[in-house]
């Protein structure tokens, strides 16, 4: 039986590697290096498939295959960078709800509070039904589902909470300055995570966009690429527009990156031709991404603020924008991350694959890209126009400060003593670019390649 359990999966690996050598790659080359490196393939996968033999035979201890191939897995890709990576089952879920903004819940962050041992409400979302049933920043998450909180993970809380929309969900929550517990029994629905915010909350649940009413100048904060923040985006500046907006500070401080389609969509917002961004990977095609006239804002003064944690489509939007001379680059120097990641599914769907497949570069060919061995007089990540550095001190204090703005409050947001010296830099260029000082002309662009296609797909 264990012979035949053992001739079945080397029988498996002799066809998947049969299948690793295509017609296409035969043809290129010669038939004796095609055999070598077949027989490469063999040597290799059967040098694995033994030690996952004797693993599970004779080991002292019984052990679980799936775990031992899971790690095979993620010890395998940790070799290639750290953007790869392998997505299990109990993973894709939250991968996927991260890129696509939306899943079934009641709408609130939360957060353990390690006053109460309980789960603390930091911010209901607007819209939500946990916002219209009454629930508010502040309050303690006493009970899910008929479950004490006390001591609860907070991935299991928000297992509780979380769920298929039109299900009820019942929890027990003790606002500010209350004695008494209040239960709120309310349906799940589908909530969508925002990812342009504003300057801070204003009335009805809304963000306020503009942080100079005089001047109209408008800020918003664009903390990830997901699917719908293009979307998201044009459809606040839309609105802004009816409101007189005359110019533009777009925060991407923090940012992660994400969809490189997203940041393809929001470049093509601010410029009307040339390069966005150009991908070559080692089986992939160079592909240019172009912008078009269609759908252009107009040129209105605008200012871009990075820091060192922005990275990736962040980088791909801010270098767009500033090889264009579209925008003013305020902060510090970005990430360097100029790698494409694409997601391939694995079992069916059941997990997946998060793996490298393309490099990227900015409109004027220079990399962004951070090496292993990059030195900081290296060519990488984005340099900005106007260069303010944050201390350690002033990180933290920004955080606290964007936090407490962050706050869905029926009261205003507290005072507080930081001063964003980002912030004002950037407001100080679009001032002066409103009063003609730094105004940007289409003549100023640089003489962009002619990109070989047009395209807006993701990767």
């Amino acid at each position: 039986m264990a012979f035949d359990v053992r001739w079945k999966v080397r029988t498996l690996w002799a066809l998947v590697l049969v299948l690793l050598v295509s017609p296409v790659d035969a043809q290129e080359e010669t038939q004796a290096a095609a055999k070598a490196k077949q027989d490469e393939y063999f040597e290799l996968m059967q040098t694995f498939v033994d030690t996952f033999e004797q693993v599970d035979r004779n080991y002292v201890k019984d052990v679980d295959r799936r775990k031992l191939l899971e790690a095979a897995l993620r010890g395998m890709i940790k070799e290639l960078d750290p953007y790869s990576s392998y997505i299990p089952p109990e993973e894709l879920a939250r991968f996927n709800q991260q890129v696509d903004q939306q899943f079934g819940g009641i709408g609130i962050q939360v957060q353990p509070d390690p006053r109460t041992s309980r789960i603390l409400v930091i911010s209901p979302l607007p819209d939500t039904p946990a916002y219209k049933a009454g629930v508010r920043a502040g309050d303690i998450v006493t009970e899910v589902e008929g479950y004490d909180t006390e001591d609860m993970p907070l991935s299991r809380a928000v297992e509780l909470m979380k769920g298929p929309p039109g299900e009820t969900v019942s929890i027990k929550v003790r606002h500010l300055s209350a004695t008494e517990d209040v239960e709120i029994s309310m349906e799940r629905a589908i909530i969508s995570v925002k990812s342009v915010l504003g300057d801070k909350w204003g009335k009805n649940g809304s963000w306020d966009f503009l942080v100079d009413e005089e001047q109209k100048i408008a800020y918003v904060h664009l903390t990830q690429f997901g699917r719908k923040s293009a979307e998201e985006l044009a459809a606040a500046l839309e609105t802004l527009q009816k409101q007189g907006m005359r110019g533009l500070i777009l925060d991407l401080r923090f940012n992660p990156g994400g969809l490189l389609s997203q940041a393809v969509e929001i470049s093509d917002l601010f410029i009307d031709s040339g390069t966005i961004v150009s991908t070559e990977g080692k089986n992939t095609e160079k592909r240019v991404f172009s912008a078009t006239k269609a759908g252009t804002l107009p040129n209105f003064p605008m200012a871009v603020l990075i820091n060192r944690f922005s990275a990736s489509a962040s980088e791909i939007l801010s270098a767009c924008l500033q090889d264009h001379k579209r925008a003013v680059v305020v902060g510090e120097r970005s990430w360097g991350k100029g790698s494409v990641q694409n997601v391939i599914e694995l079992e069916s769907g059941a997990s997946a694959l998060k793996l490298t497949t393309a490099g990227y570069l900015r409109p004027s060919g220079k990399n962004i890209h951070r090496f292993p061995d990059s030195k900081v007089t290296d060519e990488w990540g984005v340099h900005p126009d106007e260069e303010i550095k944050f201390t350690r001190k002033e990180l933290e204090d920004y955080d606290e400060y964007r936090r407490a703005r962050d706050v869905l409050s029926e009261s205003a947001p507290p005072t507080s003593d930081f001063k964003d010296r980002q912030l004002e830099t950037a407001l100080e260029k679009v001032r002066a670019m409103l009063h003609g000082d730094g105004v940007k002309k289409e003549s100023d662009k640089p003489d962009a390649e002619k990109p070989d296609e047009k395209a807006k797909a993701a990767a």
